[in-house]
């Protein structure tokens, strides 16, 4: 039986997406580039392509590094830090009380994300391709432009700064949850001395508004510093006129906050070091809360 071309796209939709984010962090922007890929798929005799599926994951490719580098153009007038669009998601059904240590930690995490976004685009890209969805150096090449060696370079590189500076261990669900439970008790007590104690001395707090919600402009360093702000934040904040909850954020455990009409207006995700809390992202900015809501 052979397959249409919406049999095809469906099968590969999903994967599709997972590239794009990871290309984008940009959930929005993916399922644009995926939509176009359809559009263009749409128009071709799927017959005439040896692979449709490689067909499509090399155009969501091209199109998402394109994208890439239209953003970085508007990301120079971006108001204080930028953070990915929020992964929000439902928790995996069944988890062992105490996961097994990691070597890496899973690609969806907000501190890999940021990772990428360190690295050149064409450098990001060839990476995610190669490494994480397997793609092969001619494929790639032809995607970014550049011989074959070339890309194998980057590839190499990219492998050697992730290696250098990406975590390689993960907190288990439990632990995760605990501290984020310690987090929300020491806010709800303005209990300073706590609340610093479950960051790590070096911890970084990023918070991302766009320039649209109340946020820091700059990256917050320091346990003290960080307990500080939040505590300011919330001094005045009355905690029954919000929804909070803990909830499953780009593969982690997250504090979601809810206003009374059930509208987003924070996501928090934490990076785990041994017992402590190392790295925040606070996504505030309402584009970026658009997509989850609760009821």
């Amino acid at each position: 039986m052979n397959k249409t071309a919406q049999d095809i796209f469906e099968q590969n939709r999903s994967r599709l997406i997972a590239i794009g984010y990871r290309m984008l962090g940009s959930r929005a922007e993916a399922e644009d580039c995926v939509q176009d890929a359809w559009l263009r798929l749409s128009t071709i005799d799927v017959k005439t392509l040896d692979s449709p599926a490689a067909w499509l994951t090399t155009t969501v490719s091209r199109l998402c590094l394109e994208a890439l580098r239209a953003r970085k153009i508007r990301q120079e007038t971006y108001v204080g830090p930028w953070l990915p669009e929020p992964w929000v998601d439902d928790p995996p059904a069944e988890l062992p009380e105490v996961e097994a240590e990691l070597e890496l930690a899973d690609d969806l995490s907000m501190a890999f994300l940021l990772l990428l976004e360190r690295l050149a685009q064409d450098e990001r890209a060839a990476f995610l391709m190669h490494d994480v969805f397997e793609i092969e150096y001619p494929e790639i090449a032809t995607v970014i432009d550049k011989r074959e060696d070339a890309v194998r370079q980057m590839v190499n590189r990219a492998r050697k700064r992730i290696a250098e500076e990406r975590p390689r261990f993960r907190a288990s669900q439990e632990q995760q949850k605990k501290l984020a439970e310690q987090f929300l008790k020491a806010l709800l007590m303005h209990d300073a001395v706590e609340l610093a104690s479950l960051f790590r001395s070096e911890a970084v707090l990023v918070s991302d508004g766009g320039g649209k919600a109340l946020a820091a402009l700059r990256p917050i360093n320091g346990a003290q510093k960080i307990a500080k702000f939040f505590l300011g934040v919330t001094r005045d904040l009355k905690f029954d006129a919000v929804r909070v909850e803990i909830g499953w954020m780009n593969e982690g455990v997250s504090i979601l906050v809810f206003d009374q009409e059930s509208g987003p207006m924070m996501a928090l995700g934490f990076d785990v070091r041994g017992e402590q809390i190392d790295g925040l992202y606070a996504v505030r900015n309402p584009d970026k809360l658009a997509r989850f809501h609760r009821t």
